[in-house]
């Protein structure tokens, strides 16, 4: 099998093709762009300077991909949007470059799902296996964790961390870290528990899914004050990786404050 690239289509001579690559109409491909192998592009979609997509993957009509940073301190450097295979991106989907100030690069992980008009914002790192619905978006500089899933309409803070399984419900304005396996609801998005439902679709043990409602609990009771709850957790369940996985979220040095249960 050879490229299918249709007769409409503006690609630049300095992009890289790979192999049994499909362009459709009307797309437009710009200079220092690689496409990986047996990757669709459908009709329209525009793909930017310094872009890099992996293999397997399917771009919708009118996605953008590697559209400068939205940023007012960006100044033309050369900066790049990295995506990984097997990524499914849908129309009117837009991810952006990432800038100088951050790491030159915006990361997305293999095998993510982006529904229609997702965004990804500049110099962000998202994580494999992220699911985003339609219309939700990421601010500048945020961190998402594998298996994540971000509801439709909702939106992360820049600077912001969303730790691996958790997932944020639809509406829902981050503005605060959210920790590993933590579902968060609300117009301003507040810690409602773990994401239960995801733990067991992606197959935790009755018992995992026990000793971390457990840690969870102590963590955020009502008793004492954070550190000594943390110093609590570490003594109990030390031999539970997916608790200290938490734990270490929680202690490791960030631009955001924490996402907490409501009073």
């Amino acid at each position: 099998m050879t490229n299918k690239i249709h007769s409409t289509a503006i690609i630049d001579k300095g992009a890289n093709i790979g192999a049994d690559v499909e362009i459709g109409p009307f797309c437009i491909i710009e200079n220092h762009v690689k496409i990986g192998a047996r990757t669709k592009i459908a009709a329209n979609a525009v793909i930017r300077n310094y872009t890099e997509i992996g293999e397997d993957c399917a771009v919708d009509s009118f996605a953008v991909l590697g559209g400068a940073p939205q940023d007012l301190g960006y100044r033309g450097e050369p900066t790049r949007l990295k995506i990984g295979d097997r990524c499914t991106i849908r129309e009117h989907a837009t991810l952006s470059r990432g800038t100088a100030k951050g790491n030159f690069e915006t990361i997305l992980g293999d095998d993510c799902y982006l529904m229609s008009c997702a965004h990804i914002g500049h110099d962000c790192v998202v994580g494999n296996h992220v699911i985003m619905a339609s219309n939700s978006a990421l601010a500048g500089h945020v961190t998402i964790g594998e298996r994540v899933i971000l509801g439709g309409l909702s939106a992360v803070h820049q600077n912001c961390r969303v730790g691996r399984h958790a997932f944020v419900g639809g509406l829902a304005a981050v503005v605060t870290d959210v920790i590993p396996y933590g579902s968060v609801i609300g117009v301003h998005a507040h810690l409602a528990g773990l994401n239960i439902v995801g733990l067991k679709r992606r197959g935790f043990s009755h018992v995992q899914i026990h000793e971390m409602r457990a840690a969870y609990r102590m963590l955020f009771a009502e008793e004492g004050v954070m550190q000594e709850r943390i110093e609590d957790v570490i003594e109990r369940f030390s031999e539970v990786p997916e608790v200290m996985e938490i734990i270490d979220f929680v202690k490791a040095e960030a631009s955001r404050s924490l996402c907490l249960p409501r009073d």
